[in-house]
């Protein structure tokens, strides 16, 4: 079987499709993957050998969020820089099984091309609209528009347009477990997490040796934080005498002094490095909290956008850390907030979750490709 994957997101969205090539490959498929042309996304596909066809605008050209005016006009951008790419990747294949942004391209790529088309969903919480407004309504006249141009229908319905009825729900059951409460028949897999066997770095490991587990903090691909936000996190972690790692993420953050309780990380192994901390306070992108989840490490999230709300609060209800009241945290509570995470009960709570995760979930979506059963 030959498969196109498809994304045009952040890590979040690019690393668990990579997972699921790698298992479609140990099955004997053929797999390509379109993906942003980042660096860090080419170096992954790379060193994963997953083929990459990379689209020509890059994720961190998205300079921000779209306002609720500016939505048409950016899907009507997002399917300009994807289309053609995904189209002409699609040549030969017998699936296409797309996340993220290309939610607008694959499903119409797909149906000019006659062949089946599959979405995942990595978060339950996205599938009812967006600040009270239906997809129709935010989605249908650009996705029609470019419908129309390559000599296609309009559609009637875009939440199955972009999602079909049946799709994949990349998410640990018991971390995001699907809510029933739509018409879609989901099919939950368990979290799509890349193996990652890559030792952490000489002079990492000597940090983390030199005394008590430290707490990371990291932002992932959130670029609206800073170094108020890093100070912030720092006096509170020191508040409760931990050190720290930070991880520079796409906001490009460091220290905010000499002091040599706190050690910058670049890009390394999260699975390794969150079974070496106590906590672990992050935006709540889905990939970090489940890998944190995984690790078992005490959880502060502090919501930026997005799903990560949903997230935070999931962490919250499973009392495996703390969901932190606004993307803007001061030292007092944060301080109060990682307090309340490094708790013994709440770290107990968080290991005895750990323990029960689901690591299978690309192994087992896999199989469901490729016997036709998705």
């Amino acid at each position: 079987m030959r498969v196109l994957l498809s994304t045009y997101g952040s890590r979040g969205d690019v690393e668990p499709l990579v997972a699921l090539a790698v298992q479609l490959q140990r099955r004997g498929a053929e797999v390509r993957m379109c993906a942003p042309p980042d660096e860090e996304f080419v170096d992954l596909l790379a060193r994963e050998g997953v083929p990459h066809v990379p689209f020509l605008k890059p994720w961190r050209s998205w300079e921000r969020p779209p306002t609720s005016e500016e939505r048409h006009q950016r899907v009507t951008d997002f399917i300009t820089a994807q289309y053609d790419t995904v189209a002409e990747a699609a040549a030969g294949c017998d699936v296409v099984v797309a996340t993220a942004m290309s939610q607008f391209v694959a499903p119409s790529v797909a149906e000019a091309r006659g062949i089946p088309y599959h979405y995942v969903l990595f978060c339950p919480d996205v599938v009812d609209g967006l600040d009270g407004r239906g997809f129709n309504e935010l989605f249908k006249e650009p996705i029609d528009a470019h419908r129309a141009s390559i000599g296609l229908p309009p559609v009637s319905d875009v939440t199955e347009f972009m999602f079909t009825t049946r799709p994949l729900l990349a998410a640990d059951p018991v971390l995001g477990p699907w809510h029933g409460t739509s018409s879609l028949d989901v099919v939950q897999t368990g979290a799509w997490m890349l193996e990652d066997d890559r030792p952490l770095p000489a002079d990492l490991l000597a940090f983390l040796d030199a005394g008590e587990e430290p707490v990371y903090v990291g932002f992932g691909s959130m670029r609206t934080v800073g170094e108020e936000s890093v100070r912030v996190t720092v006096e509170a972690i020191r508040t409760h005498g931990r050190r720290v790692v930070i991880g520079r993420g796409w906001a490009g953050l460091d220290v905010i002094d000499g002091r040599d309780d706190c050690f910058v990380i670049g890009e390394v192994n999260h699975q390794r490095l969150f079974g070496r901390v106590c906590a672990v306070v992050h935006h709540g992108g889905a990939g970090t909290t489940t890998t944190a989840y995984q690790a078992g490490a005490s959880q502060v999230v502090v919501p930026q956008a997005g799903d990560q709300t949903y997230w935070a609060g999931r962490v919250a209800e499973l009392g495996a850390g703390v969901a932190h009241d606004g993307a803007a945290p001061t030292v007092e509570s944060l301080t109060a907030a990682l307090g309340a995470a490094l708790a013994p009960e709440v770290r107990a709570r968080a290991i005895a979750l750990a323990a029960e995760a689901r690591v299978d979930g690309a192994a087992v979506a896999a199989e469901l490709l490729l016997s036709g059963e998705a």
